[in-house]
């Protein structure tokens, strides 16, 4: 099991909406994360930046922005593209951070 940390960045204005919508995560994209190994995933948000903080346990290779060959994560991209800085495949710009201190 590993912890993988990023922060992404969410458009001025959208916080309510954006919350609105991970409040309502499909099911089935849920299911798919759980699946691919992604568990105890938390989103956190920096209201003065609008920077939005991910941490994830996963087990085995790769995190949850590993599935973009998946057409659901695409569509959910697609979905979420107009609340965050996105990519040219609608996928959300992510800044992996590196973890430099641990308290168990």
């Amino acid at each position: 099991m590993k912890t993988l940390a990023f922060k992404m960045k969410l458009k001025p204005g959208c916080r309510d909406e954006y919350k609105k919508r991970h409040d309502e995560i499909w099911p089935e994209l849920k299911e798919l994360l759980k699946s691919s190994g992604v568990f105890d995933y938390h989103i956190f948000l920096d209201d003065e930046t609008d920077i939005l903080f991910a941490v994830q346990k996963v087990d085995g290779d790769g995190g949850s922005q590993d599935l973009g060959m998946n057409p659901l994560v695409q569509k959910w991209w697609s979905f979420m593209e107009p609340l965050m800085e996105t990519n040219p495949d609608s996928s959300p710009v992510t800044i992996p951070l590196e973890e430099v201190f641990y308290m168990e």
